[in-house]
């Protein structure tokens, strides 16, 4: 067993390096399929509407299984978890690079890199930095893990660029998949003690917390926050370069925008943790989203120019999972810390709902109307919903004899 407070300074940074890792590796790699359209679909003849349903549903299902994955990391220790969904991120690849229909093509990347997400995104990597880091570290660790992570991202869109010039998507993808072998030592790194205890016992404390966290009116104020947070993220992600293209700009421009994105968010996503240790959360959420919402109004009000997309996505980057750690931080201090990956990952969900109908509605709509204008301006009017739901959540944290009834207390 691990002691909750890392040993050393030189133990510290090797584990919020390896979280750091994790993270570039597992959201790169999401944030780069978008330059995969054109590829995929012209060389397999599939439509852009089967390419866009198999990234919706990959959201909807590292949804789905978000919140079980976090039960498992909470029950077993979050380094068995990582492992898995690291392996299974390299298997999700691999079936990928392989797929000749597209129904191996939406299993491969909709379902099994969609589990795969689950195990190895923000959800499992900050549960178990939440878990290691005593309070007083938890938002520096945080916060660098996830700077790390963001330039992780950015690093890997210009290589997936390149990677695409010079050989197949297939063989492209191919390499990736081996990226994430080589990455399973960092899995080691976060492993955090078992809870395991007698079955019915844990269910029932499982059970208890669940329930008060559903009848808490905040609990569902953030899921619907969340879900403009996901909508707006993988529309942007996944058709900001076809956006451009349609617009008259070039590949390697879209390239450099999604790159821009990444880049931003390393900073903006290292402030955000930060900022979330000092100030109220509700409040720098709803500043975030509304932000957001007056970014996107002024993009499309403009003419599409390489200048002011590099601008809008280094706006909307700075903003961009700055929303996780906030997100995370303000379930911890709501709920407690013994489920914290099993409650961000039922908050998590409203995140991935969000991204499905997201993906899926612009696909349908692009096919039928040749246009992403009406998707873009939901994005904007969903996240000024946002930003007055995150406004109303009453934050009060609840008493120690309200999170020890629910096992909310960390014993």
């Amino acid at each position: 067993m691990r002691n909750q407070t890392p040993a050393s300074s030189l133990s510290r940074w090797m584990i919020v390096i390896s979280g750091g890792v994790l993270l570039g590796l597992s959201l790169g790699v999401r944030h780069s399929q978008g330059l995969l359209m054109q590829p995929v679909t012209m060389d397999q003849g599939w439509s852009l509407e089967t390419f866009g349903f198999a990234l919706a549903l990959q959201n909807l299902v590292w949804g789905l299984t978000q919140p079980l994955t976090g039960l498992f990391a909470d029950r077993y220790g979050s380094g068995r978890a990582l492992f898995l969904g690291v392996l299974a991120y390299a298997l999700g690849l691999y079936l990928m690079s392989s797929a000749q229909e597209p129904a191996g093509f939406i299993v491969s990347n909709g379902v099994l890199v969609g589990v795969a997400l689950s195990g190895t995104a923000f959800g499992t990597v900050y549960g178990a930095l939440s878990r290691i880091f005593e309070p007083a570290r938890r938002s520096w660790a945080i916060a660098v893990a996830g700077g790390i992570g963001g330039l992780g991202q950015f690093c890997l869109v210009p290589l997936f660029q390149q990677l695409l010039e010079q050989v197949s998507w297939q063989s492209t993808v191919m390499m990736l998949g081996l990226l994430f072998l080589v990455s399973l030592p960092c899995a080691w790194m976060l492993r955090t003690p078992s809870t395991k205890k007698d079955a019915n016992s844990v269910k029932q404390v499982v059970g208890a917390s669940i329930q008060q966290a559903l009848r808490h009116k905040g609990f569902w104020l953030l899921n619907l926050g969340f879900f403009a947070c996901g909508f707006q993220l993988a529309f942007i992600a996944t058709y900001l370069p076809a956006y451009m293209l349609g617009q008259g700009l070039g590949v390697e421009q879209a390239a450099t925008a999604l790159a821009l994105i990444a880049l931003a968010n390393a900073f903006g996503t290292y402030v955000c943790s930060r900022c979330a240790g000092i100030w109220r959360v509700k409040n720098l959420l709803a500043g975030l989203y509304a932000t957001r919402a007056v970014a996107i109004l002024l993009f499309i009000s403009t003419p599409v120019t390489a200048s002011g997309t590099y601008a809008f996505a280094l706006t909307m980057g700075f903003l961009w999972l700055g929303t996780a750690p906030m997100t995370n931080e303000l379930v911890l201090r709501l709920f407690g810390m013994r489920y914290i990956a099993t409650l961000f990952g039922i908050v998590f969900l409203g995140h991935q709902v969000g991204g499905f109908f997201s993906v899926w509605l612009s696909a349908w709509i692009y096919e039928r109307f040749q246009t992403y204008e009406p998707l873009w301006l939901g994005a904007a009017a969903i996240g000024c919903m946002a930003a007055v739901v995150h406004w109303l959540i009453d934050d009060t944290p609840l008493s120690t004899a309200e999170q020890s009834a629910s096992g909310g207390v960390q014993p």
